[in-house]
C-alpha cells in the first residue's frame, strides 16, 4: 500500500469508511549471483516472488551476470512478472559501480546481499549509495575467505544491520568468523511444498528402487565418494540404478564422467543434466543421496524429504542438522565410500525401514521447511529494519 493513497473498508454498521494509507511498502533490493545453479539464487527468487504476492514489501531482484548466465532464464523470470535487473560481473569494481547506480535510481530501504562473494560487492555498493539498511545472507558453512576478504567482511559487518545464516549449521560458522553476535541470526531456507502435495499418493513400494542425487557439479559436492560407493556395491553383487541430476561446471562433470567410465559403471549411472520436473521425479524415487563436503541449508535434500524419499546424507555442517540418523534418514561419514555403500545397501534391503524414514522426513519437511515460514520471517526482518520509511 503506497503512501498518500486511500482505501475503503466496511464498518461494523455496513457504512463505507475511508482511511488514509499512511505506510508505504518497504523497498527491498535482493542482490545475488546470476549463475542460477546455487541455492542462494533460488532463495532470492522465492523471496521476490513472495513479496509481489504480499502487501508489505516492494521487491527488486538484481542478478550479477556470469559467463554462464543463460539469458532465457532471466527472460523466464520477467515473463513471470518478477522485477529483474542485471549488473556486469566481469570485474568486482564494475559490479559495485553498476549496483550503486541501480540503488540510486530505485532507492531501496533495505539491500539484501546473498552469498559469497556477492555479499561483499553488494554491501560496498549499498554503502556508496547510502542505502539505510544492509543485510548479509550467508548461504554456506564454508566459503573461500582469504585473509583479505575476511578482513573486508568484518569491516562491512560493522556497517551491516543484520547478518543471516540460511540454516542452523551456518550460525556457528558466522560467529567463528568473528561477525557480531548481537546482529547475527538464522532464517532457515524453505521450499514450495505445493508440488509435493500428491507425493504421498505414490505408494512407496511402486517407486523405482533407484538412487537420485540432485546437485550441481562443483568442488562443494562429493560425487566422487558416491561413485566409489556404487563400485563397491557392484563388486558385492548389488547394482542399483543411479541418476545424477544437476548443472554446474563442465570440468567437474567431466571428472565424474571419467570416474564412471574408469569404474565401468556406465550401465548403472546416468547423467541427467538439469531436470525441470524435480518434484515429479522425486515422487517416483525411493532413495535420494546427498554426498557433499559441506552445505548451508540444502534445498535439494529438503525437497527429497517433502517427496517422502528415504534420504542419505554426509555428516557435515548443513546436513547433520537436518538429518537425524535412523529417524528421518541416514548419515554417513565424510568421504567414506564404505559407509555410504553400507547405508545404501541397508535401505535397498530393508524397504520397511526406507518407507518409515521417508514418511517421517515428509512430515518434518511439511511442518518445518515451508517457504511461507521463510517468507514471513524475512518480511518481519525487513519491517523491523525499516520501521520509519516514508
Amino acid at each position: 500500500m503506497r503512501r498518500g493513497k486511500f482505501f475503503v473498508t466496511a464498518s461494523t454498521e455496513n457504512r463505507a469508511t475511508v482511511q488514509p494509507d499512511l505506510v508505504r511498502k518497504v523497498r527491498v533490493l535482493h542482490f545475488v549471483s546470476g549463475g542460477f545453479s546455487g541455492g542462494a539464487t533460488q532463495v532470492a527468487i522465492q523471496l521476490v516472488a513472495a513479496a509481489l504476492a504480499g502487501d508489505a514489501v516492494e521487491p527488486l531482484l538484481v542478478l550479477r551476470r556470469k559467463r554462464h548466465t543463460r539469458p532465457e532464464r532471466i527472460q523466464e523470470l520477467l515473463q513471470r512478472g518478477l522485477p529483474v535487473e542485471t549488473v556486469p560481473g566481469w570485474a568486482n569494481i564494475a559490479t559495485i559501480i553498476a549496483l550503486r547506480n541501480l540503488c540510486l535510481r530505485h532507492r531501496p530501504d533495505v539491500l539484501v546481499a546473498h552469498g559469497f562473494s556477492e555479499h561483499l560487492w553488494g554491501r560496498y555498493a549499498g554503502l556508496l549509495a547510502g542505502v539505510p539498511a544492509l543485510v548479509h545472507v550467508e548461504h554456506n558453512t564454508r566459503e573461500r575467505y582469504t585473509r583479505w576478504r575476511l578482513a573486508q567482511a568484518r569491516w562491512l559487518a560493522r556497517r551491516t544491520a543484520r547478518i543471516v545464516g540460511c540454516g542452523p549449521g551456518v550460525l556457528p560458522r558466522l560467529l567463528q568468523l568473528g561477525f557480531p553476535a548481537e546482529r547475527t541470526t538464522v532464517i532457515a531456507n524453505g521450499i514450495d511444498l505445493a508440488p509435493f502435495g500428491d507425493a504421498a499418493e505414490q505408494a512407496f513400494a511402486s517407486r523405482e528402487s533407484a538412487l537420485l542425487m540432485v546437485a550441481r557439479f562443483g568442488a562443494q559436492k562429493d560425487h566422487r565418494t558416491l561413485i566409489r560407493a556404487i563400485a563397491l556395491l557392484r563388486d558385492r553383487g548389488t547394482r542399483p540404478a543411479v541418476y545424477l541430476a544437476g548443472g554446474g561446471k563442465a570440468r567437474h562433470r567431466a571428472a565424474a564422467e571419467k570416474q564412471v567410465k574408469d569404474s565401468r559403471l556406465e550401465d548403472q549411472i546416468t547423467f541427467c543434466g538439469l531436470l525441470r520436473n524435480i518434484p515429479e521425479r522425486l515422487s517416483r524415487t525411493k532413495i535420494v543421496v546427498l554426498s557433499t563436503h559441506y552445505e548451508g541449508m540444502p534445498l535439494a535434500l529438503i525437497e527429497a524429504m517433502a517427496a517422502g524419499c528415504a534420504v542419505i546424507g554426509t555428516r557435515v555442517p548443513g546436513v547433520q542438522e537436518i538429518i537425524r540418523d535412523g529417524i528421518n534418514g541416514l548419515l554417513c561419514e565424510h568421504e567414506d565410500p564404505e559407509g555410504l555403500a553400507a547405508a545404501i545397501e541397508r535401505l535397498l534391503s530393508d524397504e520397511p525401514l526406507a518407507q518409515r524414514l521417508g514418511a517421517t522426513a515428509r512430515l518434518e519437511a511439511f511442518s518445518t521447511y515451508a517457504r511461507e515460514r521463510m517468507n514471513n520471517e524475512y518480511e518481519k526482518l525487513f519491517r523491523e529494519l525499516a520501521p520509519l520509511v516514508d
